[in-house]
């Protein structure tokens, strides 16, 4: 998108340090949307990516938001109230931002949506009832990812319960994607953290893993004695069917492709993969889900999570509409010889134009839906009426490829 684009320095008033950074990509209506994560070494380089593919991600969807992304530079392996110091002076720092809500952050990479909440409580910042509700994203971001990658399965032909599966990131969303894998029957042969990785080619237990990592966090792995250790470098090269980076940007270099061994990629993280090396993946006939397609679960499932809807009822469309859609898109471009990513730009670019001008300039039922949305927002219509009148909504905003249109 990029007409729009500005690039933040945030930095404290008085002392001059850098708290971090903004990145706008893109806006409708003068609002931007995306992940505030915390993390040491951010850039604003690798911000302005992410935020580029926020834009993508909301296109791809219909969603009327522009995307932004934004980073606090902070360790997220702090305490909870180190953590909420520093979350507070990077608030107070884009309080203009904030209140003119030309920047509308939710929890990302080293964050909270709980967390999120009490750092714009803590500057003033009034919030809607039902904004900052769940902590489901990381789960709704695992069905995307997981779907992808079932989705890849069916057009390669494979038996998604006779495959092993790396995760890349043992974090919010490679947990619980690990779980989906293995209840599918996939042996999942490697994970990574920042401490390090474990292999058992045999299949890991998730299950012992997932309680682990909420008792001591990261570090289990450092602990876990029934596995191999890995770096987290070498990972990507273990033997499996499936491959899922769900940890950090640019995870995946052109110089890795010659010895990974996957033949689908579905991507967790944003922007994990290098377009030289997605472009080398795909010629050499390796299915690459790109980020904003496989990872845009936690934008589609929080967003129905807003209006209403049970995870049981989210799950049940990422499983069958999504997935479908998802299908199609990587038949179309095999079809077509088309690269995977070109077409699934095509398509969001397209589709975030079309909602920007209806956004922008509603017609009158356009107005009765924004209306009906602000008087939700105050708590004013109750849920179960919106999640009714959404349906339709929501049924429609999964694309089909060769209809760019809503």
């Amino acid at each position: 998108m990029n007409q729009g684009l500005r690039e933040i320095i945030v930095e404290e008033g008085g002392s001059g340090a850098r708290l971090g950074y903004v990145v706008i990509d893109s806006t409708i209506e003068g609002r931007a949307m995306g992940g505030l994560r915390m993390a040491p070494d951010e850039s604003l380089d690798e911000l302005q990516r992410l935020a580029h593919a926020m834009t993508l991600k909301y296109g791809f969807l219909g969603l009327p938001q522009g995307g932004a992304k934004a980073s606090v530079l902070g360790d997220p392996e702090r305490g909870s109230e180190a953590r909420s110091a520093t979350l507070h002076r990077f608030a107070k720092a884009i309080l203009p931002l904030l209140e003119r809500r030309e920047y509308v952050p939710y929890s990302d990479l080293g964050t909270s949506s709980s967390e999120i909440r009490r750092m714009l409580e803590s500057v003033g910042i009034p919030l809607p009832p039902r904004q900052h509700r769940g902590n489901s994203s990381g789960e709704y971001t695992a069905g995307t990812v997981f779907e992808s990658a079932r989705a890849a399965a069916a057009v390669r032909g494979l038996d998604l319960g006779s495959c092993r599966v790396v995760i890349e990131g043992f974090g919010r969303v490679g947990r619980p994607l690990a779980g989906m894998f293995v209840r599918a029957g996939a042996r999942v042969v490697a994970i990574s953290t920042s401490f390090g990785g474990l292999c058992d080619p045999t299949g890991l237990d998730i299950s012992r893993l997932c309680t682990m990592a909420n008792l001591v966090g990261s570090s289990f792995v450092k602990k876990y004695g029934s596995a191999g250790k890995v770096e987290k470098s070498r990972l990507k090269e273990i033997p499996a069917e499936i491959f899922c980076p769900c940890a950090r940007h640019d995870s995946v270099q052109a110089s890795d492709v010659a010895r990974m061994p996957a033949r689908i990629l579905s991507c967790g993280a944003n922007c994990p993969i290098t377009l030289e090396a997605e472009q080398l993946l795909w010629r050499g006939g390796v299915i690459c889900v790109p980020d904003f397609v496989a990872n845009c679960g936690g934008v589609l499932g929080g967003t129905m999570d807003f209006c209403g809807w049970r995870p049981k009822e989210i799950f049940a469309l990422l499983q069958h509409r999504y997935r479908s859609a998802v299908e199609r898109l990587i038949r179309d471009a095999l079809e077509t010889r088309k690269p995977l990513r070109e077409m699934a730009e095509e398509v969001a670019l397209t589709r975030w134009q079309v909602v920007k001008q209806r956004t922008e300039h509603p017609s009158q039922a356009g107005r009765f839906f924004g209306a009906g949305i602000a008087l939700y927002r105050a708590g004013w219509l109750p849920a179960w009426l919106v999640r009714r009148l959404s349906k339709p909504y929501f049924n429609g905003r999964i694309p089909e490829p060769r209809n760019h249109n809503l």
